[in-house]
């Protein structure tokens, strides 16, 4: 009856929807409070631009504050990426703003689909297996894009397998981005150090251009495990199970709550990542913090070998000889 009084209150039928949503709405699958936040959602002039694109509506559905998720996640690593730099280059920051250009803008990318992936999701699609087979796509069509999110008003309830399920393809994803950030941070960075050296030859970079596929798979790896447990374990338990399930309603309080745990997330990946690369063996001389680490990260440099600054965002590849950045 509710449903029924907010359509004839907006003057909208169930056919003025999505399809799908539609059809949960004829199915009585939709609660009140999930068609008001349609409704509210569908009629922002900035939601609408993306309200259309696969993968927003479900997320925006589930999670109307996920924008500013998005916008925390990447800001911080934009903030930490440009201090980092700013503190190591010194003098040679403007002199070098190609170089961290391009760390920013891998760091952005990166750092948006950290944030997208794990993200809950709201669906009232019935995904099938193509052409009637079981294919590797279709094993996982029914796994929650969140290993721990909450079941929605109107869904069926995940069962473990699907739960883990989830874990193992967002796994399989981020190893796809990180390996393709890296290639593209590192090939644009080698590029960069081949053009300065043509415009002058006098010019030698501290470092020898890095081997891409070495350091493009262990990123890879790293956000597939560590990356992905972490980021999977922050948006379902941290901050929908608990942050808003405590704090509901109080939309402000959430977000700045969301900014504190995704800083100190942000720490401890670097952290993590300064304990990978040992282990991976990527880095012959020691492997040091910079002095300023904390939320600016970490960084390992080594005299003998390429400089490899990651992060949760985006590894950083730079001709410096001294790196920072968070993992």
């Amino acid at each position: 009856p509710d449903v029924e009084k907010l359509l004839l209150q907006s003057g909208r039928r169930p056919d003025s929807f999505a399809p799908d949503f539609a059809a949960a709405i004829v199915e009585n699958k939709v609660t009140p409070a999930i068609l008001a936040r349609y409704m509210e959602l569908e009629s922002n002039p900035l939601v609408r631009v993306v309200w259309g694109l696969q993968g927003f509506r479900e997320r925006l559905l589930a999670d109307p504050s996920f924008p500013v998720k998005v916008s925390i996640e990447c800001g911080i690593g934009v903030f930490t990426k440009l201090t980092a730099e700013r503190t190591k280059r010194g003098d040679n920051f403007w002199k070098e703003i190609d170089f961290v250009g391009a760390n920013v803008l891998m760091a952005i990318i990166a750092d948006f689909m950290l944030t997208w992936l794990p993200a809950p999701t709201l669906s009232y699609a019935v995904a099938g297996p193509a052409a009637g087979r079981l294919t590797l796509l279709s094993a996982f069509a029914h796994c929650p894009e969140n290993a721990f999110q909450r079941v929605q008003p109107g869904t069926l309830p995940f069962s473990v397998a699907e739960r883990c399920g989830s874990i193992v393809r967002n796994g399989g994803k981020l190893l796809g981005v990180g390996f393709s950030a890296s290639m593209l941070g590192v090939g644009l960075t080698n590029a960069l150090i081949a053009v300065r050296q043509t415009i002058d030859p006098s010019w030698k970079p501290p470092n020898q251009p890095q081997n891409v596929l070495q350091t493009s798979g262990a990123y890879g790896v790293y956000m597939a495990i560590s990356s992905n447990l972490r980021y999977q374990v922050l948006a379902g338990i941290v901050e929908e199970r608990g942050i808003e399930t405590l704090f509901a309603g109080q939309t402000r309080v959430c977000n700045a709550l969301s900014l504190v745990v995704r800083t100190l997330n942000t720490f401890l990946g670097s952290l993590l990542w300064l304990d990978f690369v040992k282990i991976m063996g990527m880095q012959q001389s020691q492997v040091k913090s910079v002095d300023n680490g904390g939320s600016n990260g970490a960084g390992i440099s080594g005299q003998d070998e390429p400089i490899v600054k990651a992060t949760e965002d985006a590894p950083v590849f730079t001709s410096d000889s001294k790196s920072s950045k968070r993992s």
